[in-house]
Parts: C-alpha cells; structure tokens; sequence
C-alpha cells in the first residue's frame, strides 16, 4: 500500500478539520475509528480523509466533503453521534473542529 494523500478536487467543496488531545484511555477507540471510517465512506459527497498524530499525541483528521449538506449528513449520523459522545467522555482531553470552503486545490504526484 503507498500514502498518498487525497488528491484535488474542483472547488468549491468543504474541509473538516478535526484536531484532538487524546486522554490516554483508548479502550475501544480504534474499533471505533475504523467503524467511522467505514461510515463515512457511505455518504454521498464524502471525498476523503487525511490524518496524522504527532509523537505527543496530537491528533489531526480532515475530511473532505462536497457540500455542506454533505456534512450535515454526517453530523445526523446515530453511530458517528454515539462516537462523539463516547470521545467526550472517554478519549478526549480536548478538541475543536473547523469547518473551511476550499476555493482552490491542486495535487502533484511524481511520476
């Protein structure tokens, strides 16, 4: 498997960005990321997700959707509900979300 990240897209589209402390309990955590990742995948104008953990344990996700009506269903999601509340009250030190209109995206990929 090669690391790509998500290739560009024609603006305009949506950028979640999902930044996060964890607490130092992961007691079902990656279970439930993967699960996510599988349920995000299953809605319509989800383009994709990057994400990456600092050796300190920051922890940044963005995803990528193609309208906020995109994101919306996300949000409206019972499990992906279930999983935020969980976090609050098990995985999360902290955390903050930012949502961003991306007006321009480009990609390189060496050949």
């Amino acid at each position: 498997m090669s690391i790509k990240p998500v290739a560009g897209h024609e603006p305009p589209y949506y950028a979640v960005v999902f930044t996060s402390v964890p607490t130092g309990r992961p007691e079902g955590y990656g279970e439930t990321a993967e699960r996510m990742k599988e349920l995000v995948a299953e809605v319509p104008g989800f383009l994709g997700y990057e994400s990456a953990r600092t050796p300190g344990g920051l922890g940044i996700t963005v995803g990528y959707f193609r309208d906020e009506e995109s994101i919306a269903t996300w949000q409206r999601n019972l499990e992906h509900q279930a999983a935020q509340k969980r976090g609050r009250a098990e995985w999360y030190e902290s955390y903050s979300v930012h949502v961003a209109k991306v007006e321009r995206s480009y990609d390189f990929e060496r050949e």
